[in-house]
């Protein structure tokens, strides 16, 4: 019976601190990727809630011999801030230094990558409605050689109406009016309100497509732009961000707004670029502008960077 307890309580074997690879070297990154992770978020009436999120963490393996790193403390590390804190740049800080805090004598640098969903309640555009909308978004921090670096993303679907398709459509309802019209040397203000409200006279109307911003964003973790910041920017650059609840009176104002807003890529990214460049808080940005065609089989996109060296790249 001694003989049994003694090997109950034997050290287990760690093979990851003890052992040496056959192979040696470091490495740049190990760690391990799809964490599951609640994240904490503060709502706008003061509640906190839960929403769900997946990270990627890892460390840089700087002892050429060493066997491995120490996944569970990497584990450990992201559950003690994130399961306790609510989100922020200063927690994505806190959490990269416990990775290489727990790594000592084996890593310099460690990053997080963190991506999940947020929930937001918009109001219509007109009427008094409101509903839930959820905008991906993402939060990256690095730390090198002591050196950090925050990144945010938010990605934001808008309406886009073509340009060049609406002037084609207007062409095809002035023919249209010139040949209902004919020889009618004059026309009352009312009889072309009631042409104009015929369905059979706007024969042709501009094609449209659901679009997306895709932004991310480098900012200093004391002082960066927040989610919702970034993306009432893009939706106030754009005007024609998709809707969740809504009302005739709603859809005709989107209507509107997407008749004053016609844009090809290249416009997007432009307004983009210069609502962007009026926050200085942002250091650098990346924004890709996706037009998910409705008239091709294929996307229009626009990508722009602020163009610091060594920073984004198209």
């Amino acid at each position: 019976m001694s003989k049994a307890i003694t090997a109950a309580h034997s050290p287990m074997p760690d093979v990851a601190h003890h052992a040496r690879s056959p192979f040696t070297g470091t490495l740049d990154k190990v760690g391990m990727t799809a964490i599951e992770v609640p994240v904490r978020l503060r709502a706008a009436d003061g509640t906190v809630v839960m929403a769900p999120g997946k990270a990627d963490a890892f460390v840089s393996l700087d002892d050429p011999g060493a066997k491995g790193i120490h996944m569970s403390r990497l584990y450990l590390s992201l559950g003690a801030v994130l399961g306790e804190e609510e989100f922020s740049l200063a927690a994505v800080r806190r959490v990269i230094e416990g990775f290489v805090a727990s790594h000592a004598g084996l890593s310099r640098s460690a990053s997080l990558d963190l991506a999940f969903e947020l929930p937001l309640r918009r109001p219509a555009l007109k009427s008094a409605n409101s509903a839930w909308r959820l905008y991906p978004v993402t939060a990256a921090g690095v730390v090198c050689e002591g050196r950090y670096r925050f990144r945010l993303g938010v990605t934001v679907a808008y309406s886009s109406t073509c340009p060049c398709s609406a002037a084609l459509a207007r062409q095809l309802v002035q023919d249209r009016f010139r040949q209902d019209f004919a020889g009618q040397a004059q026309l009352s203000a009312e009889a072309m309100a009631e042409w104009l409200g015929r369905e059979e006279s706007i024969v042709a109307t501009p094609h449209a497509q659901r679009s997306y911003a895709v932004l991310e964003v480098e900012a200093d973790d004391r002082d960066a732009p927040s989610f919702i910041e970034l993306i009432d920017l893009v939706e106030g650059a754009l005007h024609t961000a998709v809707q969740a609840a809504v009302k005739r009176e709603d859809e005709q104002e989107f209507a509107r707004l997407n008749g004053g807003n016609l844009m090809f890529c290249e416009d997007a990214g432009r307004r983009l670029k210069h609502a962007l460049d009026a926050d200085r808080r942002i250091r650098d940005y990346r924004v890709e502008a996706v037009h998910v065609e409705s008239l091709h089989p294929h996307n229009a996109v626009a990508i722009v960077t602020k163009g610091v060296p060594g920073g984004f790249v198209a």
